[in-house]
């Protein structure tokens, strides 16, 4: 009994690592402000999917099998919410350091439990990574604890990637290309989780 701990941390960090609606933001946000007054926002974007992990591993497992339609729900809202905020990139302009206020702790918080992807992710940790007969407690935690790990290294490569970026094309003629298409990556990710297994 247990989790497959190295499979796992590939997995894992193979999921955090890639293109997704969480690292779009993380990418549009460093690109904005700079990492370091970026960095409560990652922070939240880290531990909000904590916020995931420990009800699907204590049990939500099982109401998603008894009300399917509860989970095909939140699926669709949000895939919405992600293609909204794919939208404020699309006509977001580049200025880092600027004097507005980035996003704080609490608007990180929400981008993972509104994040198709990450739920279909930490599905998938469960179901295919975890031996039958493993302790739930024992398997969230170490579940928890892998995920907590990838994302603490890669989301402020992520936004730092944003700042790096920022820094070439802010003011050019790029800019706004660029914007344009991390907003359509940020869309194109959610259809993929949608339309290729996701939540479902």
């Amino acid at each position: 009994m247990g989790v497959a701990v190295l499979n796992f941390s590939i997995f894992a960090a193979s999921q955090v690592g890639t293109p997704g609606p969480a690292n779009m933001a993380l990418l549009a946000t460093g690109a904005r402000y700079g990492l370091r007054a970026a960095l409560p926002f990652v922070a939240g974007v880290a531990l909000g999917k904590q916020l995931i992990i420990w009800p699907i591993g204590l049990g939500l497992m099982e109401l998603a099998a008894r009300a399917p339609w509860i989970f095909e729900t939140l699926k669709w809202i949000s895939a919405a919410y992600i293609i909204w905020l794919a939208w404020r990139v699309a006509n977001m302009r580049l200025s880092v350091g600027e004097v507005s206020s980035a996003p704080g702790f609490f608007a990180g918080l929400i981008v993972h439990p509104l994040n198709p992807k990450a739920w279909a992710m930490i599905t998938a940790g469960f179901t295919g990574f975890v031996e039958p007969g493993t302790p739930a407690l024992q398997a969230t935690a170490t579940i928890a604890a892998i995920l907590l790990a990838s994302q603490a290294l890669l989301h402020p490569i992520w936004t730092y990637g944003g700042e790096w970026i920022a820094a070439t094309v802010a003011g050019t003629g790029a800019e706004r290309y660029l914007m344009w298409t991390l907003a359509g990556l940020t869309v194109a990710s959610v259809l993929f989780v949608l339309f290729a297994g996701g939540l479902s």
